[in-house]
């Protein structure tokens, strides 16, 4: 009786995480790929999942903060959707690379062409931005999603530190710290590149100690032989000495 107890309150435990778990991955969220340093340039995907049984999404619009803006967000082609990125004028203007901007991105709008993201589906937009700013430790994106039948959602509550997740939580950014170089560290390929550098380098040491080496020991052979040869020259002399004696 106690087993059958204990089972039955794992199985709703279980049950719990598993519904928690798909509540919490349900919201509109935001990832780098990579990392998304302070100060540098990333590549971030908005995740945009479809909670709607009966009904498709059909436009994402997300908001960018204006207490960080930012002078670039190009995005890369969905296919199915279009995107249009809109800017607004800046009342202070921004110093990027020596060079003033005057306009920041103020949102970024996905629209179908056609289905959308159908019920039980997900889709990712991916955007490059830049220049991520160097005194904050986050940065919050609202996002609005249609829906086929009208319905938006909107995504919009800034979370607060310490206390309980929003019901509609807004995209959050989480940024590393700064690299040296502000560029967020070197890419896998910068990596690959440097380690194989490396590598051909240490090849190149073994092959060059490799080939003193057998350098060393042909002139050692050479040498040997010729002491043979010679030993082999007196030895005959002088046995024919000796004979002639």
């Amino acid at each position: 009786m106690k087993i059958s107890r204990v089972l039955t309150a794992s199985a709703v435990a279980a049950g719990s995480v598993v519904l928690l778990s798909g509540t919490a991955f349900a919201h509109v969220s935001v990832q780098p790929q990579g990392e998304a340093a302070k100060g540098s340039y990333a590549t971030v995907n908005f995740k945009v999942p479809n909670e709607s049984d009966t009904a498709s999404t059909v436009k994402v619009e997300v908001n960018f903060p204006t207490e960080h803006p930012l002078a670039s967000a190009m995005p890369q082609p969905v296919p199915g959707w279009d995107v249009k990125v809109t800017k607004s004028k800046l009342d202070k203007p921004l110093e990027v690379h020596g060079n003033k901007i005057e306009e920041a991105v103020s949102k970024v709008t996905w629209t179908a062409d056609d289905d959308g993201i159908k019920p039980g589906t997900f889709q990712q937009f991916p955007l490059s931005l830049g220049q991520l700013p160097e005194d904050a430790d986050q940065m919050v994106f609202k996002a609005l999603q249609t829906y086929s039948d009208k319905e938006v959602v909107r995504w919009i509550e800034e979370p607060v530190k310490g206390g309980e997740e929003p019901e509609k939580p807004a995209p959050v950014l989480k940024l590393s710290e700064a690299a040296d170089d502000h560029h967020g560290g070197g890419t896998t390929a910068d990596k690959a590149s440097d380690s194989d550098s490396k590598a051909g380098h240490d090849d190149a040491k073994e092959n060059t100690a490799s080939a003193d080496s057998s350098d060393g020991t042909a002139r050692a052979l050479g040498i040997a032989g010729i002491l043979v040869g010679a030993a082999g020259v007196a030895f005959g002399v002088l046995a024919g000495r000796r004979r002639s004696a």
